[in-house]
């Protein structure tokens, strides 16, 4: 049985806080260029279809956006009660890092938003199109100053040390280096497809329930369309992720592959059940020199083990093994999904597949789950090290916590998160059982469009 120290009860908080967050961001990162995609649509075309299919997603963005900040607040929080040690060894580097997110991402997202939620009937078309892109900006800077802070503590570049502090020496290197870049385009593709399979998802509900059929049919065509181009593009990057890892984490590579010992050739490990304490994979289903290929492009390349590395410089094995093969295997499942809906599509059967209705309903997590996965894969991997190579965790925590106080927030994140996520949630989910409004009264006589989402609340008839 693990120790409950406060290092210990402070990566479980911060992993439940930002397991809980990170589900926010994913989603409207995506749906924020899924907005500015349907009004840049309803723009040119002038079709009432897209204005109803941007009308009701914008409520639903409303309310996740929210959560999104509130659950948000929360990290930037945790750095000054439970990890001092990390802010005042490398605060000169995070610290500008997370404020550059607040200057370029909030302050757009926040003054651009407030246009998109309350100013159709107050500004011309043309703006409010413009207002929609730059909250999709928004959100993508804000992505962007995030994974620049993180990859910059997955592998530490462009800094030195000045008496025991980190400090910056190459700022190009830290926010545009290739490890960012790659990671980056990594995630916010990610959150493309996340949103992609929860529109999929929904626009199969209302199939389903023989409701809102043209708004339906509009949000699977561009959904599946754009699931189809760009899952491929996914596995690619991943792809390069996954050099970054072998290159320069090769301790982290060991352990999602479960290679206890070095190898060569290195065999592929699909599946198993590690057995860290004996060092051994039990139930293993293997293919011989795949390891080696996968990872170096050589059938018969040498591939490091944990037998490399010193204990205390080990991973967890379990988490980061099961976690990789649940993002891929997430990743597989979105790929059959897309190109199966785009060969309905082809062939004019979308509409009346009932199988496909069921099955991109039942598939609706699968984004969630993967981007949780490759997260979990990501922070646990590189335990035991908060920079990693530079600063233990050990040494990131605040020296002066107790258990207790730890053990005391930590429930009452849970308790706060927990009623926070059940009305936002359950929110969420009444907006996407509702559907879009119904514009048109009883009698078949047209109701008063609304102009603004506020508007929006309750249609009111001529």
């Amino acid at each position: 049985m693990p120790e409950f120290d406060p290092t210990l009860l402070s990566r479980i908080q911060f992993a439940f806080v930002i397991s809980f967050h990170i589900i926010f961001p994913a989603f409207t990162v995506g749906l924020a260029a899924w907005l500015a995609t349907i009004e840049a649509a309803s723009f040119v075309t002038g079709k009432p279809v897209y204005r109803r299919v941007f009308d009701f997603w914008l409520r639903v963005f409303s309310i996740a956006f929210g959560i999104g900040v509130v659950t948000g607040i929360v990290m930037a929080f945790q750095f000054g009660t439970n990890w001092a040690g990390l802010a005042e060894r490398s605060g000169s580097i995070q610290g500008p890092l997370l404020g550059y997110e607040t200057f370029t991402a909030f302050m757009m997202e926040g003054t651009f938003l407030s246009v998109v939620l309350f100013g159709r009937n107050r500004v011309s078309p043309r703006f409010y199109l413009i207002a929609c892109i730059c909250v999709s900006i928004g959100t993508l800077f804000s992505s962007f100053w995030i994974l620049a802070n993180n990859s910059w503590m997955q592998v530490p570049v462009g800094h030195k040390l000045v008496d025991g502090r980190i400090v910056p020496d190459n700022w190009q290197e830290i926010v545009l280096g290739r490890v960012q870049l790659v990671r980056w385009t990594h995630m916010v593709l990610s959150c493309f497809l996340t949103t992609s399979m929860s529109v999929v998802a929904t626009a199969s509900w209302w199939l389903l329930r023989g409701r809102h059929r043209d708004e339906a049919l509009v949000s699977l065509r561009w959904a599946l369309g754009l699931m189809a181009a760009l899952i491929p593009v996914q596995m690619f990057a991943g792809h390069l992720a996954g050099d970054i890892v072998h290159k320069f984490q090769p301790a982290k590579f060991a352990v999602i592959e479960a290679r206890f010992k070095t190898e060569q050739p290195a065999k592929e490990v699909l599946i198993a059940l590690p057995d860290p304490e004996a060092g051994r994979n039990l139930y293993s289903i293997e293919v011989p020199r795949l390891g080696s290929f996968i990872a170096s492009g050589d059938w018969n390349s040498r591939e490091v083990g944990l037998d490399t590395f010193p204990p205390e410089d080990r991973p967890p094995v379990l988490i980061p093994f099961f976690s990789f093969r649940i993002m891929v295997g997430m990743g597989f499942v979105l790929l059959g999904i897309s190109w199966a809906g785009v060969a309905l599509m082809w062939r004019g059967a979308l509409e009346r597949s009932r199988w496909f209705h069921i099955l991109g309903l039942t598939c609706f997590p699968a984004g969630f789950l993967a981007v949780l996965a490759g997260w979990f894969v990501a922070e646990v991997g590189r335990q035991p090290w908060a920079i990693y190579g530079v600063l233990r965790t050990s040494e990131a925590v605040t020296p002066s916590l107790v258990t207790w106080e730890v053990a005391l927030s930590l429930l009452a994140y849970v308790l706060v998160y927990g009623i926070v996520y059940s009305f936002g949630l359950g929110y969420i989910f009444r907006l996407l059982r509702e559907g879009p409004r119904d514009f048109f009264a009883p009698d078949g006589a047209t109701a008063k469009r609304p102009m603004s989402l506020a508007a929006a609340t309750v249609p009111t008839k001529e």
